[in-house]
């Protein structure tokens, strides 16, 4: 199923939004967060404005999403670039959620976001190892 909010965001057309994807383990058992977003295999996807989706994010998996993203930059990884997978780079396994925003375009800063609008994602494993990825809009 296609998600035009999630479709917009990886286009970096909701610089101002997160997008999160959840499995279904870590919905709450009402349901609640998933009437926020799209449902897609093992989970949803949500992508809502930049502070409700922190505060979505903190009630999904009982995490602070900003020191999540802190801790996660910490490990390199790879993510989906639909942001509904990945592979742990400790374990091999795949993703329990992640959380990613985007950032625009920067000629100042250099590197990859002089290239383009750059996707932050950040991810955890179902083991708890936290690990990120970043790609340019244009490469996805």
């Amino acid at each position: 199923m296609s998600d035009p909010e999630l479709d917009a965001f990886l286009a970096g057309d909701r610089l101002d939004h997160v997008a999160l994807f959840l499995t279904d383990d870590y919905l709450d058992d009402d349901g609640t967060l998933a009437e926020y977003g799209t449902a897609v295999e093992d989970g949803v996807v949500l992508v809502v404005p930049g502070e409700k989706g922190r505060q979505l994010f903190s009630a999904g998996t009982g995490m602070d999403a900003m020191a999540f993203a802190k801790e996660a930059m910490g490990t390199e990884g790879d993510i989906d670039h639909g942001l509904t997978g990945g592979a742990c780079p400790d374990c091999g396994e795949g993703v329990a959620f992640v959380l990613a925003f985007a950032e625009a375009r920067n000629e100042e800063v250099g590197g990859i976001y002089a290239e383009g609008d750059v996707i932050h994602a950040y991810a955890a494993c179902p083991d708890g190892t936290a690990f990120s990825d970043r790609w340019v809009v244009a490469d996805a």
